[in-house]
């Protein structure tokens, strides 16, 4: 970490390889490598790097401790270079077993660093697989669920806007609805279905409720928080036909 700090990057690198030929699993190891080519802005590398490390139980499966199993060419798709369209494909996951698989499928650090450089990509659909992963590993982090929300409504599409709103209603649900971002995403994704749907989706009920909940709390924070913006608020939020 000297190395890097100087920005002696070669040296770093060599340093970390001979490590590496002493324990191939050194997870602290293999992160600083995927660190370090962010850093000199390699950014395809940094996600190469990434995917060797969470996929590290493959090498496992050879001594019968682990094994990952890919569906519909998931692996390949996560490394992909291109990010757009498409859903997220949640149907569509990983099998692991064994200790490693385990030890490395849940690194949420990782998954979260993955997730943000798909992102700064606009590699979307490949970032919300990420997101899926850290959901699931910790369902209760709403960070987790904003961030997701986030990269479905960026991907648009019905199906992406409907579950993007599900995702931004669940993170204000364990914010105690003091996410000013979720709620915004809720008004903004009921703009968007009904932009789609013209009053054919079902949910129409639900959905009226929801924006209205969502959009009352915005205005009562304005109110408390920034009084002097609530006049903009309001006018925003009219013009979506979303005002409570």
């Amino acid at each position: 970490m000297i190395l890097e700090a100087k920005g002696s990057w070669a040296e770093a690198e060599k340093a970390y390889s001979s490590l590496l030929e002493d324990n191939p699993l050194d997870q602290v190891i293999l992160k600083r490598t995927a660190t370090m080519a962010k850093a000199q802005g390699n950014l395809s590398g940094a996600i190469d790097l990434l995917n060797k490390y969470l996929e590290m139980a493959n090498e496992e499966s050879s001594n019968g401790k682990g094994a990952a199993v890919s569906e519909g060419g998931r692996k390949e798709e996560m490394r992909g270079s291109e990010g757009e369209g498409g859903g997220s494909g949640w149907g569509e996951r990983w099998e692991w077993t064994g200790a490693a698989a385990q030890r490395y499928m849940a690194d949420q650090d990782a998954w979260r660093e993955l997730g943000e450089i798909y992102v700064s990509l606009q590699m979307y659909k490949q970032a919300a697989f990420c997101y899926e992963e850290l959901i699931l590993s910790q369902p209760t982090n709403p960070l987790y669920h904003l961030a997701y929300a986030d990269v479905l409504y960026t991907l648009g599409g019905l199906e992406n806007l409907q579950s993007a709103k599900k995702y931004y209603a669940s993170a204000t649900d364990l914010t105690g609805g003091k996410n000013t971002r979720a709620l915004f995403g809720i008004c903004l994704c009921t703009y968007a279905i009904g932009q789609l749907t013209k009053g054919r989706n079902k949910e129409d009920k639900d959905s009226s409720e929801l924006q209205s909940l969502a959009a009352t709390a915005l205005e009562k924070d304005y109110k408390r928080i920034a009084p002097a913006k609530l006049s903009s608020l309001t006018s925003t939020l009219k013009s979506l036909n979303l005002s409570s």
